[in-house]
């Protein structure tokens, strides 16, 4: 099948295609949210006090939603909602993705090594995962921040850990995939013809495993998101005052009653770019999944 037919397939899912066009507008609304909060003729970080009342509750209707303030304003610092949502797509975009990547390096290499060359290495990685996917990696987290030099970002450590920590799911499936291909008969020609270690994995092994690991990676990357939204909300996350989806819906939590946009913006955006990711990845799976392809014709 050529990639055209690919595309097809994947513009004839209307599911898919509505996912996809959601993951670019929220890539634009992270890369133009200077911009986009430069029109609103606000920032992320002003406290405007003005907009809150004695008890430091938004004024207002709809927690202070007014042509100044798009979303209305944060409870008790009142800053901007709309510019701290458009500002924390940046922060879930770029953890999200750059832990993703980390992630499926990690687990390509892992996976494919294990997978082509057995025996105790295998064991050995397959213990490790074993480990890793029982590991408190939450614990962990709360003990780096503490022992983490200030200077270093927090952001950065954020998408390092939960990267560490991301890649055996997709590592146990391309190992997977790796023991099945070895066994096929042109990578015994290829071996057979004096071709060595690398020249297999690189030339006839990875390129068999391009389909399952872009298909892992649009899964893996909502997952990656959710997870800095948690550490966010569990306050270990990427600290404040830089904007954060989870540390605005942790905090949103004890408004809900007397200002429930305050939650209900960060939530929705979350909620809209999981949704969409998970979209994209089920449509990919259905496009370049060869099984599936079989199965429906």
């Amino acid at each position: 099948m050529g990639g055209q037919q690919y595309l097809r397939q994947f513009l004839a899912d209307r599911w898919a295609l509505a996912g996809a066009g959601t993951v670019i507008a929220f890539l634009l609304i992270a890369l133009l949210a200077p911009v986009l909060t430069a029109l609103s003729g606000q920032d992320p970080y002003t406290y405007h006090l003005d907009a809150l009342d004695d008890t430091g509750r938004p004024l207002g209707f709809g927690g202070g939603i007014s042509t100044e303030h798009w979303f209305g304003v944060e409870p008790l610092t009142g800053r901007d909602l709309f510019a701290i949502v458009v500002h924390g797509a940046r922060t879930s975009l770029l953890v999200g993705l750059a832990a993703t990547t980390i992630a499926v390096v990690i687990g390509v290499v892992v996976g494919i090594t294990a997978g082509f060359f057995g025996g105790w290495y295998d064991r050995l990685l397959s213990r490790v995962i074993d480990v890793l996917y029982g590991f408190p990696f939450l614990v962990l987290m709360i003990a780096l921040g503490a022992i983490v030099s200030a200077r270093f970002p927090r952001t950065w450590l954020v998408i390092i850990v939960i990267g560490a920590f991301g890649w055996p799911t997709i590592a146990r499936v391309v190992r997977g995939q790796t023991l099945s291909l070895k066994s096929r008969t042109f990578v015994m020609a290829s071996t057979a013809m004096g071709a060595g270690s690398v020249q297999v994995l690189t030339r006839q092994i990875l390129p068999h495993l391009s389909v399952t690991i872009i298909v892992y990676t649009t899964i893996l990357i909502p997952g990656l998101i959710t997870t800095e939204a948690a550490l966010s909300f569990l306050g270990v996350g990427v600290p404040a005052p830089t904007p954060s989806w989870g540390r605005s819906i942790g905090e949103g939590i004890g408004w809900v009653q007397t200002d429930p946009m305050f939650l209900i913006f960060p939530g929705a955006a979350l909620f809209l770019i999981t949704l969409a990711f998970n979209l994209v990845g089920d449509g990919l799976r259905d496009v370049l999944d060869p099984r599936k392809g079989a199965a429906v014709r």
